[in-house]
């Protein structure tokens, strides 16, 4: 069977505007002052690795993501809207093994996607935890192939996601990417995916058709 690995921000949810809201206040109170929209880069990665881009020190980051989840997560899985089509989406691949593969942490995910009403679609939500080191997209993929059971040089893997880290996280293990084109990359960012998709239609055509998805690349 194909399995098929969704990012969730900005692929499956349109989360930006929610998460750069908390994540702005959260940086207020260290007394870092950045709207909303010059936030957007950071929907993706993991705090732990792009906050002290903006000139944080490790104790600053450690700060404001506590701040930041304290108020993000209590809302996330009410407040997070699905993006238009994703219930179809996932209604047409019935037929593969569906795994959400997300840098967000995985309780917190998990939340989001049983609070959207789409649960029931995938076999594994797995994204980051802290406390035991997992953190960043190839260490979540990892996890969840080694969870599964799933050797991707044997049997047909394929990430979708709409960030760069997607794309370079999957191909530590010889993963193809499929980019979406309506989450949150700068133009050009996904140039290392397999293949790259306008809307659901194509999407579903790429990951259900007989291309070269059954290997790796």
């Amino acid at each position: 069977m194909r399995t098929v690995l969704l990012d969730l921000d900005g692929t499956l949810v349109d989360s930006a505007a929610l998460i750069t809201e908390h994540l702005s206040a959260a940086l207020r109170t260290l007394g870092v002052a950045r709207m909303p929209h010059e936030l957007l880069p950071l929907v993706g990665p993991p705090f732990e690795t792009a906050l002290p881009a903006l000139g944080l020190t490790a104790e600053q980051t450690a700060t404001a993501i506590a701040a930041y989840r304290a108020t993000y997560n209590p809302v996330a899985p009410t407040e997070t809207p699905l993006y238009p089509g994703t219930v179809g989406i996932l209604g047409r691949l019935g037929g593969l093994r569906l795994v959400v593969a997300t840098s967000k942490p995985e309780e917190v995910a998990r939340g989001i996607v049983e609070g959207v009403g789409i649960g029931g679609h995938f076999e594994l939500v797995a994204g980051s935890a802290q406390p035991v080191g997992r953190v960043g997209k190839a260490a979540v993929i990892g996890s969840a192939l080694t969870r599964l059971g799933l050797d991707p040089a044997r049997e047909p893997v394929v990430m979708v996601g709409d960030r760069h880290h997607d794309v370079d996280g999957a191909a530590e293990f010889g993963i193809p990417t499929v980019g979406v084109a309506w989450g949150y990359a700068l133009p050009g960012e996904l140039s290392g995916a397999a293949k790259i998709v306008a809307d659901a239609d194509a999407l579903v055509d790429a990951l259900t058709g007989d291309a070269h998805w059954s290997s790796r690349p």
